[in-house]
């Protein structure tokens, strides 16, 4: 394969993004900061976050870092092969835009420059709600570490995501509520 990067995570960085995932108050600042700091850590050619839509059963960028808007409107992105990781919950490696079979767009890569794409799940429980795309301009094998680091910041992301949707969700329960007249709302 090609350049072989050494570790990324340790635990110092590790604390500080787990911390900010804990604590950011706006969603889609933390999304943005992940994607920028991701792409900037592993020196990538771009990074993106995209997130399952179940109705359309796509994924669609919701963040992107180092990759043109171009790129990230080629088609849609659909969620079903197989062996992807959205599909099997488990990272994977594309060594080759241009001939692996996952590509959905290799044109568009080699266009891009991309060459290779590190992809990491995003997971509540057992639930995938999305994906975490690293892309580089060589082939280049991740650390095992690193790999198992940013599948557990999948996971929190994850548990991030979901824990927002059903905050969003209860706040328009509780204005619909707050609208109704007051003799419905007796004996709730």
């Amino acid at each position: 394969m090609g350049k072989k990067p050494g570790r990324k995570f340790y635990l110092r960085e590790f604390k500080a993004i787990a911390h900010a995932i804990a604590t950011y108050e706006d969603l889609n600042l933390l999304i943005n900061h992940l994607a920028e700091g991701t792409g900037r850590t592993f020196e990538a050619k771009g990074c993106c976050i995209m997130l399952y839509d179940d109705r359309e059963k796509q994924l669609f960028p919701v963040s992107s870092y180092g990759v043109s808007e171009e790129y990230l409107r080629k088609g849609p992105i659909f969620a079903d092969e197989k062996d992807s990781p959205f599909v099997t919950g488990e990272h994977s490696f594309v060594a080759d835009m241009q001939n692996d079979p996952r590509v959905q767009y290799p044109k568009a890569a080699a266009k891009e420059g991309i060459v290779s794409m590190q992809c990491v799940p995003i997971k509540f429980r057992e639930t995938i709600v999305g994906t975490l795309r690293i892309y580089h301009s060589e082939s280049i094998e991740y650390n095992k570490d690193d790999i198992e680091a940013l599948c557990t910041l999948g996971e929190l992301l994850g548990l991030v995501i979901e824990n927002n949707g059903l905050k969003n969700f209860l706040d328009k329960v509780k204005t619909a509520m707050e609208s109704l007249p007051l003799r419905m709302l007796e004996g709730l």
